[in-house]
């Protein structure tokens, strides 16, 4: 899983910002009051159909709007995402969304193919 890299699209609804963030599994990120963390991320193989890309992903968000006070996170989805069906699990927060745009990882033989065209 070393090698998997995520793209998630990050939007904020009040302001409609939005920016993609790359992570590899076990990592996260901090991004104004939410943080992202992605445990995995997966996508079927080339010659498999239907293709899907997937990710298990887990969101935070800042409940505290003091900044005087130290930040309190707390936990609004943990789940996976999928890009082609982003109905099934979705991220239900009034203020951000987060959605699987890519994962990034290679499958044996592809190198050869490669190599071979």
């Amino acid at each position: 899983m070393e090698e998997r890299v995520a793209t998630l699209g990050l939007i904020n609804k009040r302001n409609n910002l939005s920016r993609d963030v790359e992570l590899s599994p076990g990592e996260s990120t901090r991004v104004d009051d939410v943080v992202i963390r992605l445990a995995a991320c997966e996508r079927t193989a080339p010659w498999e159909s239907p293709a899907e890309t997937g990710a298990f992903v887990q969101v935070f968000v800042n409940d505290v709007r003091n900044p005087d006070e130290d930040p309190e996170f707390t936990r609004v989805f943990s789940g996976w995402l999928f890009k082609n069906s982003p109905s099934l699990n979705v991220v239900e927060h009034p203020i951000y969304d987060v959605w699987v745009k890519d994962c990034a990882m290679s499958f044996p033989g592809e190198e050869e193919e490669a190599e071979a065209s």
